[in-house]
């Protein structure tokens, strides 16, 4: 038995958006919510952008954001985006020029803001661009860089500015023919962010790019992510993500498919549920969940192990996941199989056994899923 069967109750019904590409990637209408991030290399360190981008892609990354801020960027781009194992956005801000390069590159998908360029020619040869290349652009409204006139008509940012900010640019794409978009709304604030994509998904049926910006290291910014994210997520608001930290991109990656997993949007690796640990536990729980996750990161296959240091919680938790371990008394435990009392193991040689257990467990579960 398995968490990751839907119950009626732990349903959530999605936006209705329409679907774009961002490379081979779908984001929007019934396509799994893409997860997202950022390297934070010189984007003219190739091989330090390359190996970024590779870590980020194992860690589960559907699309990778390569800032672009100069022309030796772009050139730098077409290597990166010849050797990257998914789709690369091309992070541009205000020089035209450099959208149209890094279109030519091979970038997927260019985030730009089309009012933010200069003339109206200037915008025509960006969208030319992109649709020549087959790029898709992400409209990216930032609390931060509102334009002069929106903060002179509020006052300051928020929601309704940032809103009337991006309508405004998908009125220029529009404009110009150009459908292949999504968009984001973001802000540090989450009371800001939430309430300006709420207001979003009203107003269009653009796919909704997802994220808190600036939301601080790794502990702070998780948790205003999940908080502000998780939200959304569960109003069923959002067709892409990322979780903007102060950390490695592969952490964003990881803390992305957590708030997804914890929603039941996406399934991918090892979904383990563990107690906080007090004197009734019957093994270090706290050291072997460490030990687990570190050796149980390879796999991909959407499983549950659950992991209780004694026999208040650990059976009813077992029942409800593909392997379990109870603590119990004389060092040693309960193993369970598929919500099943299974056989005892002693406390010593318990993690590589369970590692053991969990790989054959997904070696069974992919042989099914392609017969």
């Amino acid at each position: 038995m398995s968490l990751n069967h839907v119950r009626p109750w732990r349903n959530i019904y999605r936006r209705k958006s329409r679907q774009i590409h961002v490379g081979p990637v779908p984001v929007g209408g019934d396509a799994p919510i893409a997860v997202q991030t950022m390297t934070n290399t010189p984007t003219t360190d190739v091989a330090a952008t390359i190996a970024q981008v590779q870590a980020a892609a194992e860690a589960g990354a559907d699309i990778v954001r390569v800032s672009v801020p100069d022309e030796a960027s772009s050139k730098a781009l077409h290597e990166i985006t010849r050797e990257s194992p998914v789709p690369i956005v091309a992070d541009i801000h205000f020089h035209y020029r450099r959208a149209i390069e890094a279109a030519e590159a091979g970038a997927a998908c260019l985030r730009i803001n089309p009012g933010n360029i200069g003339s109206q020619a200037r915008v025509r040869e960006v969208i030319d661009a992109a649709r020549d290349h087959g790029c898709s652009i992400r409209i990216g409204v930032n609390a931060g860089s509102l334009e002069k006139h929106l903060l002179e008509k509020y006052g300051e940012p928020c929601p309704d500015a940032m809103v009337e900010s991006g309508l405004d640019h998908i009125r220029i794409l529009q404009d110009h023919d150009f459908h292949e978009f999504k968009i984001s709304v973001k802000a540090s604030d989450v009371f800001m962010s939430a309430t300006a994509y709420q207001q979003l998904a009203e107003a269009t049926d653009a796919p909704i790019h997802l994220g808190i910006t600036e939301a601080g290291g790794l502990t702070s910014g998780t948790i205003k992510s999940a908080i502000g994210l998780g939200q959304l997520l569960w109003m069923g608001i959002g067709d892409t993500l990322r979780v903007s930290l102060s950390a490695d991109p592969v952490e964003e990656v990881k803390v992305g498919f957590e708030i997804l997993k914890s929603l039941g949007l996406r399934h991918r690796g090892v979904n383990i549920i563990s107690c906080p640990s007090c004197a009734r536990q019957g093994f270090d729980v706290i050291r072997t969940v460490e030990e687990l996750e570190k050796r149980l990161a390879h796999i991909h296959t959407p499983m549950s192990l659950s992991i209780i240091g004694c026999v208040v919680n650990g059976p009813g938790e077992a029942l409800m996941t593909d392997v379990g371990f109870t603590g119990g008394g004389a060092g040693s435990g309960m193993v369970y199989l598929a919500g099943k009392q299974d056989h005892k193991q002693g406390n010593e040689g318990m993690i590589d056994h369970i590692v053991d257990l969990v790989e054959k467990r997904a070696a069974e579960i992919d042989s099914a899923s392609e017969a």
